[in-house]
């Protein structure tokens, strides 16, 4: 479904654009200069830019077999992109499972904020923003899905998960489109 309308207190969050997974020269500086366009727009009207990085891999069978599980992140692996241009003002948080609400206070986070829509963009599609849309829809809140500020390792993933699985949990726009919104309604 297409963008109708940005709610009085949407806002931004942006996942895991981080120096660990998407460096600078990386096949995801695209998502990363639309994630930084989408998140000025944000604060140029006051509105929550939420970054969120992850610290530590997340437990169980499925992480076991790719030796991750347990095992410490390299230094600086979960520091922002500096491209990001990370405010005082913005909200971050840390994670350590795929979706952004899991454990993290940021659902109380963003009631605190008056939020009632929040807007997607980061990395991976198929991984923590799937995971994290399908929270945020469990949560109450109006969903929006950057589809051109987001990105997979896997094309197929990113292109399921855009095409079949994102039209169900809210609406698809792309950056320019939610910042013509944005300015629209301010």
């Amino acid at each position: 479904m297409a963008l109708s309308t940005v709610d009085p207190v949407p806002a931004l969050v942006v996942i895991d654009l981080q120096k660990g997974i998407a460096p600078a020269g990386s096949p995801f500086d695209p998502v990363v200069e639309r994630s930084a366009r989408l998140a000025d727009a944000f604060r140029r009207h006051g509105l929550p830019v939420v970054l969120v990085n992850v610290v530590a891999a997340a437990p169980g069978r499925t992480d076991a077999g790719r030796g991750r599980s347990g095992a410490a992140l390299p230094d600086g692996f979960a520091d922002l992109v500096d491209e990001l241009g990370a405010r005082s003002g913005d909200l971050t948080v840390s994670k350590r499972r795929r979706s952004a609400f899991h454990d993290t206070g940021l659902d109380t986070l963003l009631r605190d904020h008056g939020v009632t829509q929040v807007v997607l963009a980061g990395v991976a599609t198929g991984s923590g923003v799937e995971s994290t849309a399908r929270s945020a829809v469990d949560h109450g809140y109006h969903v929006v899905l950057a589809t051109d500020a987001m990105d997979d390792p896997d094309a197929e993933i990113h292109d399921h998960s855009v095409r079949r699985v994102f039209p169900k949990l809210g609406e698809t726009a792309t950056t320019q489109e939610i910042i013509d919104m944005v300015e629209a309604t301010r």
